[in-house]
Formats: structure tokens, C-alpha cells, sequence
């Protein structure tokens, strides 16, 4: 058990969360203080970032809270430069901040400002997090990069083409980065959600949708926060150790559309 028990240990790991402050960031920045490590939670609203950072040191963790807006690209060098003069280095990066879905994209009312904004958000700002934390993660001997990619990535829905397309290029961002980053000792996967219970999706949940989407799972339930952080904790921990460019579709065995 002791063995098993150090698959999944992360003490002495530094992970950053962005869009940590609620649903699936938080349920991510919480799995991973559980397993040790110290995590730094980012939010473009930094009180959320710290009632989650305060919710992990009220445990017993150790967390800081940093305010960042990842569509700004000063926030993002300022996130990795606050996590390595705070903690020393970056192990971990879960690129958990997105925008978009929902099902509310009109392709004939939509602007370039708006497929910027989704671009930059989704695939952008991933990439220069990357770019910027592997270095440390060479240095430390471990690193280990989870991407929050969606169904959408692969599914054909109405009103989701911007997003869904950033998300599948997230995925195959992920896929080809695998080789570049392999020979410097550092994994990076991609987890899809399917449809999770979070305050996003209570916006557009009805009991009807629920229903169709449930005839769609064999699993027969819609997924948790939980859910999804236990298959980021997968791949942030040895346990993982030889699985890289991968994507992970944690959707109770099913497709659920809006």
C-alpha cells in the first residue's frame, strides 16, 4: 500500500491551477494540495483565488493566490515569475482557464474580436504557459502539463464552432508538444470533460437536456468536480510516468451535447 500510496504523492511538487477559483480549477487545486504539493491557485479574480488558496491552508496545505487574467500576456510571465521566486520552481501546470461553449455562438453575429478573445484564452495562453514553466521543470527533474480540453473538441454541435475549434487545437497543441518536450523530461496530456456539474453548467442545464444527455451515458450520471480532478491528479503524478500526448475523455463512457 506504502508503494501505491507514493504514485500518487506530490510533496515537494509546485503546481500552478489557472482558473482556480471555482468548478474545475478548484476541484484541481484542491486534489492536488490533498496529495502534497504546494499549489499556486490563479483566477482573474483574485479574492476567489483566495478563498481556495485559504481553503487548502485551512487544511493543512500550502497554497499562495495569484491574480491572473491568462488573456493578458504580462499575467502570464507574472504568474510563472511570482510561483518561482515564492516556491522555486514550477513542477506541475494545469491549464485549466477557458472561455466560451455553451452552445451560444451565432456564426454570422460573432466578430474577430470575439474569435481572438477564444483563441487567446484557449490555445494562446496554454502554449506561453507551457513555454514559460518548462524550463523549471527541466531544471527540477520533473514536470508534468495537463491541459483541460473539451468534448467539444471532438463533437459536431450548433453554435460551437469557435470554441470547439480552440479546443481541438488545444488537443493537438498537446499532441505534437509531447515531442518536443518528451527528451526534456516533461509529460503533457490533455483532460476532456464531459458534461460536469459546475455553476457553467447550471447556466444552460435544464432537466429536459439532462435527460438526453443521460440516454447518451452509459455511466448513467453526469460527472463531478471531483471526477475531473481525480484524472488531473493521474497525470500530474508518477503514477502517470510514461504517458504523454495524450487526451483523456472523462464523460462517463458517453457523448453529452447540449
Amino acid at each position: 500500500m506504502e508503494q501505491i500510496n507514493s504514485l500518487l504523492d506530490l510533496t515537494g511538487k509546485v503546481a500552478v491551477v489557472t482558473g482556480g477559483g471555482d468548478g474545475i480549477g478548484r476541484g484541481c487545486a484542491l486534489v492536488l494540495a490533498a496529495a502534497g504539493a504546494t499549489v499556486v491557485v490563479s483566477n482573474r479574480t483574485e479574492s476567489k483565488a483566495a478563498t481556495v488558496a485559504r481553503e487548502i491552508t485551512d487544511s493543512g496545505g500550502k497554497a499562495l493566490a495569484a491574480e491572473c487574467d491568462v488573456a493578458q500576456k504580462s499575467h502570464l510571465k507574472r504568474l510563472i515569475d511570482l510561483t518561482v521566486e515564492t516556491f522555486g520552481t514550477v513542477n506541475i501546470l494545469v491549464n485549466n482557464a477557458g472561455h466560451g461553449g455553451g452552445g451560444r455562438e451565432n456564426p454570422f453575429n460573432i466578430d474577430l474580436a470575439y474569435v481572438e478573445r477564444i483563441y487567446a484564452v484557449n490555445v494562446f495562453a496554454p502554449w506561453m504557459l507551457c513555454k514559460l514553466a518548462a524550463p523549471y521543470m527541466k531544471q527540477s527533474n520533473y514536470g508534468s502539463i495537463i491541459n483541460i480540453t473539451s468534448m467539444s473538441s471532438v463533437n459536431n454541435d450548433p453554435g460551437m464552432a469557435i470554441y470547439g475549434s480552440s479546443k481541438a487545437a488545444l488537443n493537438h497543441l498537446t499532441s505534437n508538444l509531447a515531442y518536443d518536450y518528451g527528451p526534456m523530461g516533461i509529460r503533457i496530456n490533455n483532460v476532456g470533460p464531459g458534461a460536469t456539474r459546475t455553476h457553467a453548467l447550471s447556466t444552460v442545464l435544464t432537466p429536459e437536456i439532462e435527460q438526453a444527455m443521460l440516454r447518451h451515458t452509459p455511466l448513467q450520471r453526469l460527472g463531478e468536480v471531483a471526477d475531473i480532478a481525480q484524472a488531473v491528479l493521474y497525470f500530474a503524478a508518477p503514477i502517470s510516468s510514461w504517458v504523454s500526448g495524450q487526451t483523456l475523455m472523462v464523460n462517463g463512457g458517453g457523448v453529452q451535447t447540449l
